[in-house]
């Protein structure tokens, strides 16, 4: 769950910026939900390859993390009783 959690910390960041609210766990449904549409933006081609800025082999490395937050975030989802929403991987 290190994965999640890193990205956890740093959504919190940046969500810090705007609302003042941090995600914690126990994470709640609304929770899981606003992570999957993060995730699904940030696996996006436009932003995985950030427009085109980054080399293919740093926007592999980009995506293999965030294919692994989304594989604990399943995990998390399944052994606390929470509906996955779809994220759309390349």
């Amino acid at each position: 769950m290190q994965n999640l959690k890193n990205f956890i910390d740093d959504n919190n960041r940046w969500t810090l910026l705007i609302s003042r609210i941090a995600m914690t766990f126990p994470l709640s449904q609304a929770d899981v939900d606003s992570l999957a549409r993060t995730l699904d933006s940030k696996l996006s081609p436009e932003n995985l390859y950030c427009d085109g800025e980054i080399s293919r082999a740093e926007a592999n490395r980009k995506y293999k993390y965030l294919s692994r937050v989304v594989q604990e975030l399943e995990a998390y989802c399944k052994s606390n009783t929470l509906t996955m929403p779809e994220v759309y991987e390349l």
